[in-house]
């Protein structure tokens, strides 16, 4: 909990609840939370394990063992259940938990005032009979009645479907105000009538934070590609069962055999992997500083080809110094500490009067700080503002109007300097040597804002802060410098073949100035909002190919440029921080909002929140997000490949006619089942990133996730494994080995494979004896597991007995192993090739 300062900025006296009204309110009424009406927790999670088709079959092949009288093999597949359920359970908690994790961090706060302080705290404590505060950019976070109003004004199109501003205040015939509902002008304090459910919204049965988002392209090809397995699997179980039927007669072994060739098929690791290596990455994601809303953010993370920022505490360190005054009234400009003539601290005194009286802005901060250093005598405690108008037009300006117990009034405002001097009307020769002074301090990297005072009678104030008459002031020039490891961040950036855009508010000039310390590529072929809002949409898309600094922009420019590069088949990450900016952050395919200093606004409309503002940290989170899909890539073509073998090795014998067709049955299909599960979705996803993948161009969004020869090579694994093992399955099989001895064979030859498999898929690029270096403390972990449960099959009389295997000599145990390798490791020589072509 955050407290805040007194509460003079709000003119009021609302001493607010006390810690008792607020325990017994929520007693009473409740949080301020809706309830989702989506099952959550153990039971869904149990309910969706046990609806997956593995399940069903595993299921189905218990009831066939004990209807067959075949009991030690029925309990044995009730037991395969209880572990499978198991790891699903656990496999599906961890993912829960990581995303329960991530929502709670991604919870909203709100300004209350109780026992007389102004407070920051999570939105959901709010209770019934507090005071809240908002202001422009604020999402309302309950239903509320109006006390006290500053020029307030909300979107209530959630509720109304009508998109326009509401004007409202205390003294509106419905001064009620919504949960949910966008502030668009001023700052209201309201006392809350209804929280949760008791709110319209809740009512009506919506809420905020329940996000439907469409599946993502990668989503959507396995889900393809897990259904045409489903059906192939099918047709196999009917064509095995046919076979086994005709040939046997006995209808429950072909049921038994059939579903073993429908077990082998079906993929079901894939969509578990996804779901693993999605909620796990948002997680490690949050644990570098950065908040993803939908796990799906981190595929589309690591395939952005242009990375769009702000110049203001993205490449600056938002640290503002004001340093320099321009007084018009004397035509000269000084040093702040040399601002000791009348005209100099005027400009300096009536900038602070235009800016928040509490304020949050690094850039009002420097200005109060400036103003306190510079005036002789400190009058902010005599005057109270009655009246403001927010930052609007373009260039953007803001009006303040104070007045103190004597009924004197300050007016004051300060903006883009151009704005100033237009609602300043200045004639023609003054307003050049405005423009040529504004340049100067610009093209020294520093912030240019115009600063204007007028005087006004009476209480009818005009619509339009534009329509005041106001005298120009001066200028004044602050310092943002940039931060130290700018340079180096914007180096990571293009080494890993990402383009990168700055669209800033600012003055060109200053905008150009700290692009050029920061070596920037582009500086020297820049764009203004301007020239950006007179270009068609072909000129645009071409204009956004060679340009990569935009100055002066605006929210509907930033949203063009945006849209352009969309257009031009770009992967766009935007990051912003302001109301104006959401509409950009919105369109992009990544939105990025500032944690620091962005508005509640902009959070909601971003798909990421970057939490300490740090550019550094997105250069992370795309390498992550690389490092999340190389990863998956891996687990595929682990799972495809380790499949083929045992699909085939379960169906060409039976084809072919051998003397031993169907050597294997639903318990060893399970067993791989348990070995691959754990090795594709824990393995894998805890693989560290290859260094090369930092220096190549991103994927492309939206193709398909193999490439034809990496799909082809992961079918050749599996064909030359397969190959391994029929020829150690018909070789023993013709020397007069028994059925459970061959049996043993392949099953111990598709157990090698697998471990050297585990190996060599670490890298597609690199060589095994590499990867060995890499740290990944669950790959010998795995592996110990494995051989135990090899070698308990192979030496436990029990064991062997429950799986219908046979002890093998150390010279067919040494066959198996050498085939296992040779199948496998002629990859290596794959990748020499590729590292030297």
């Amino acid at each position: 909990m955050h407290q805040g300062s007194d509460l003079s900025s709000f003119q009021t006296d609302f001493q607010g609840l006390s810690a008792a009204e607020v325990a017994e309110s929520r007693k009473k009424y409740g949080n301020n939370s809706i309830e989702n009406k989506e099952e959550s927790g153990f039971w869904t999670v149990l309910k969706d394990v046990t609806t997956e088709p593995m399940f069903v079959l595993l299921l189905v092949a218990a009831g066939i063992y004990f209807l067959a009288g075949e009991y030690p093999d029925g309990i044995i597949m009730v037991a395969a259940i209880i572990f499978v359920s198991a790891i699903s359970l656990y496999q599906e908690t961890r993912s829960r938990n990581a995303l329960a994790a991530l929502k709670k961090l991604t919870q909203p706060n709100s300004k209350v005032i109780r026992d007389g302080a102004v407070r920051e705290i999570p939105t959901q404590e709010i209770v019934k009979g507090d005071y809240i505060i908002v202001e422009e950019g604020n999402l309302v976070p309950a239903d509320a009645d109006i006390v006290h109003s500053n020029d307030f004004a909300l979107n209530e199109s959630i509720l109304t479907g009508e998109s326009f501003q509401v004007e409202k205040s205390e003294k509106s015939e419905n001064p009620a105000i919504y949960y949910g509902t966008l502030v668009v002008s001023g700052s209201a304090v309201g006392r809350v009538t209804g929280v949760g459910s008791l709110t319209e919204l809740g009512k009506i049965g919506q809420s905020l934070e329940k996000v439907q988002s469409a599946k993502t392209p990668m989503q959507l090809q396995i889900s393809s590609f897990v259904k045409k397995m489903a059906a192939f699997g099918v047709l196999a179980f009917l064509l095995v069962w046919g076979i086994n039927y005709w040939k046997s007669g006995d209808l429950l072994s072909g049921l038994l055999n059939g579903l073993t060739l429908a077990m082998s098929v079906l993929p079901e690791e894939i969509p578990v992997a996804f779901t693993t290596f999605m909620a796990l990455g948002a997680w490690r994601l949050i644990r570098m500083g950065v908040l993803t809303k939908q796990p799906q953010t981190v595929e589309s993370l690591g395939a952005a080809t242009v990375i769009c920022i702000d110049k203001t505490g993205t490449i600056t360190e938002n640290r503002m110094t004001l340093t320099r005054v321009y007084c018009f009234a004397e035509d000269r400009i000084t040093g702040l500490q040399e601002c000791t003539s009348a005209g100099c601290r005027r400009v300096v005194e009536y900038a602070m009067w235009s800016s928040e009286v509490n304020p949050f802005d690094p850039m009002e901060q420097a200005i109060h700080k400036a103003y306190q250093e510079s005036a002789e005598r400190d009058l902010r405690p005599d005057f109270q503002m009655f009246h403001e108008y927010p930052l609007s037009g373009s260039p953007p300006m803001m009006t303040h109007l104070y007045k103190n117990k004597e009924g004197a009034r300050v007016i004051a405002a300060k903006g883009g300097w151009e704005a100033i001097v237009s609602v300043s009307g200045l004639e023609e020769g003054p307003a050049e040597r405005v423009g040529e002074v504004a340049r100067e301090m610009a093209a020294g990297g520093y912030r240019v804002l115009g600063v204007g005072s007028t005087q006004w009678e009476g209480d009818d104030f005009p619509a339009r802060q534009q329509d005041f008459k106001f005298r120009f002031e001066g200028l004044i020039a602050l310092e943002d410098p940039p931060k130290p490891n700018i340079s180096k961040v914007f180096r990571r950036f293009y080494d890993a073949g990402i383009r990168l855009k700055i669209i800033s508010g600012d003055f060109l000039q200053t905008v150009q100035s700290i692009a050029r310390q920061t070596r920037f590529e582009g500086a020297d072929n820049p764009m203004t909002g301007a020239q950006v809002a007179q270009m068609d949409e072909t000129q645009l898309r071409e204009a956004v190919k060679k340009t990569n600094l935009f100055a002066r922009m605006f929210p509907e420019a930033k949203l063009r440029v945006i849209e352009a590069e969309k257009a031009n088949g770009e992967i766009v990450a935007m990051t912003g921080d302001g109301v104006n900016d959401a509409p950009a952050l919105k369109s992009a395919h990544i939105g990025v909002a500032m944690g620091t200093r962005g508005t509640e606004t902009a959070k909601r409309a971003a798909s990421i929140v970057i939490i300490d503002d740090d550019l550094d940290n997105i250069a992370d989170a795309v390498l992550l997000g690389r490092r999340i899909y190389s990863n998956f890539k891996k687990a595929v073509q682990y799972i495809i490949s380790i499949h083929i073998p045992i699909i085939l090795t379960v169906s060409t014998p039976l084809l072919l006619g051998w003397t031993y067709a169907n050597i294997f049955s639903p318990i060893h299909v399970i067993f791989f089942e348990l070995i691959m599960g754990p090795t594709c979705s824990i393995i894998f996803e805890n693989e560290p990133m290859e260094e090369r993948l930092r220096r190549e161009s991103p994927h492309r969004a939206g193709a398909g996730l193999f490439s034809v020869n990496e799909l082809t090579i992961s079918i050749i694994q599996g064909l030359v494994i397969t190959a391994g093992v029929l020829l150690l399955y018909h070789y023993t099989m013709n020397a007069g080995y028994t059925e459970a001895q061959v049996r043993t064979v392949a099953f111990s030859t598709i157990l090698f494979s697998n471990i050297f498999l585990t190996l060599v898929n670490r890298s597609f690029y690199y060589s095994v004896f590499r990867t060995m270096t890499y740290p990944n403390r669950l790959v010998p972990l795995i592996i110990v597991i494995t051989l135990g449960v090899l070698a308990a099959t192979l030496y436990v009389p029990a064991v062997q007995s429950l799986f219908r295997l046979e002890f093998i000599g150390l010279d067919l145990q040494w066959k198996c192993l050498v085939a296992a390798f040779i199948s496998v490791f002629w990859v290596e020589g794959y990748k020499l090739y590729r590292r030297r072509g």
